[in-house]
């Protein structure tokens, strides 16, 4: 989610927030180098954010992320104004947010923001259609136009079938879904989501995460999504952008936080974490060593395998499709009945995963036999191989800190 080439939805440069009556105090002591806690010890001043830069690609699900007291609720808040910043820009689709009258904020918030909370904030006498129509009803659109678009979302939200359930009949998770599907009824085109799963239990935030990405794939809306847990955002997120103390300590996709801390404080922040789960195919993916055309005789992949010290080889078309793989032995036997061709002696019997494929899933593909497995693109072309001894040694580098 990096390309240049992207459209930037949002641009955030230089936001700063003070909370307290002397705001300028506060910020030149921070212009001379202090930090936040001198500054609330000289000032009583509470520098929420400092300094803060960063970019949101258009259709990008970006992660904000950061223990207590990082300034993360802060940030997201500013970004529709709920909280005022102190002094940067906050530019979306070429509209300056600060600058803004309150009239023209009230109609830039309608057409820009959609917001979910970690508080599902659901009315207990509305049932679950009327509480998804809500904001459709206070910008007075028409009742029918109102159900269709809120029956349209619910199902997208998994929820058909509960229109007319109230909230005390639903589960934590199904409450969630309600409050996201009110949000995206608004159809702002920036989706907020603050600590949006936080309160519910680890088996139906899992599921939720899910289904986040799910719709995100789907829809393309850009979301800014707020978490204190490095576990959800490394699952959900397309980048990072980690915070302490109020300030942009890194931004990164979730690979380059775990494998490029930095500083110490990310180091920190993420050890222990399992990088099976992060490191992908593509990282331990190795070229091949020779492939079989599917024109290829017996001899002639014989030939290519002894050259290679291969006792495998995969067949592929003119253009690198996967076709199938062949063994040594059968080759051999092939060879000596005089078989021209390797068609009917190809198996299926093997793994193909894609270069996205996490390291964890791929160790309960090494069979007995251990044929490497075939990484291939959506059009099935063969773009490398993974053998165990690379999966291993990837994860070594990555806990070193060396891995690329």
């Amino acid at each position: 989610m990096q390309d240049d080439k992207q459209n930037v939805k949002i641009r955030v440069r230089n936001l700063s927030k003070v909370f307290g009556n002397q705001p300028k105090q506060a910020l030149e002591l921070r212009n001379q180098g202090l930090k936040r806690p001198e500054i609330l010890e000289k000032t009583g001043q509470t520098l929420g954010l400092s300094n803060i830069d960063f970019d949101v690609y258009e259709g990008e699900l970006l992660v904000i992320m950061g223990l207590s007291g990082s300034g993360k609720s802060t940030l997201i808040r500013c970004l529709n104004r709920l909280i005022e910043p102190t002094e940067g820009e906050i530019v979306i689709d070429g509209e300056d947010i600060p600058s803004l009258n309150a009239k023209d904020l009230l109609e830039a918030r309608r057409r820009h923001f959609s917001m979910v909370f970690q508080n599902f904030a659901l009315f207990p006498h509305r049932t679950v259609r009327q509480n998804t129509e809500f904001g459709l009803e206070i910008r007075g659109v028409k009742k029918q136009q109102r159900k269709e678009t809120s029956m349209k979302i619910l199902k997208q939200v998994g929820l058909d079938g509960w229109e007319d359930a109230y909230p005390h009949q639903l589960s934590g998770g199904m409450q969630q879904r309600v409050g996201l599907a009110r949000a995206l009824a608004n159809d702002g085109t920036v989706l907020l989501m603050d600590e949006a799963f936080s309160a519910l239990d680890p088996l139906i935030r899992g599921d939720m995460q899910q289904e986040l990405q799910e719709l995100q794939h789907h829809t393309q809306k850009t979301t800014v999504f707020i978490t204190h847990d490095l576990d959800e955002a490394i699952n959900i997120g397309d980048r990072i952008v980690l915070l302490k103390d109020g300030e942009v300590v890194q931004i990164g996709t979730p690979e380059e936080i775990l494998t490029k801390p930095a500083d110490d404080y990310v180091r920190r922040f993420v050890e222990g974490v399992d990088m099976s789960r992060i490191l992908t195919a593509e990282h331990a993916m190795r070229p091949v060593r020779a492939t079989a055309r599917e024109e290829d005789g017996p001899r002639t992949t014989l030939r290519k395998m002894s050259e290679n010290g291969i006792d495998s080889i995969y067949v592929t078309s003119r253009n690198r499709t996967l076709l199938g793989l062949v063994e040594i032995d059968t080759l051999e036997h092939a060879a000596a009945e005089g078989k021209d061709d390797i068609h009917h002696i190809m198996t299926q019997d093997f793994r193909s995963v894609s270069r996205d494929e996490p390291l964890q899933n791929l160790f309960a593909m090494f069979t007995e036999k251990s044929f490497p497995i075939a990484v291939v693109d959506d059009d099935k072309r063969l773009l490398g191989v993974v053998v165990k001894g690379a999966v291993l040694d990837e994860l070594a580098l990555a806990q070193s800190g060396e891995s690329n």
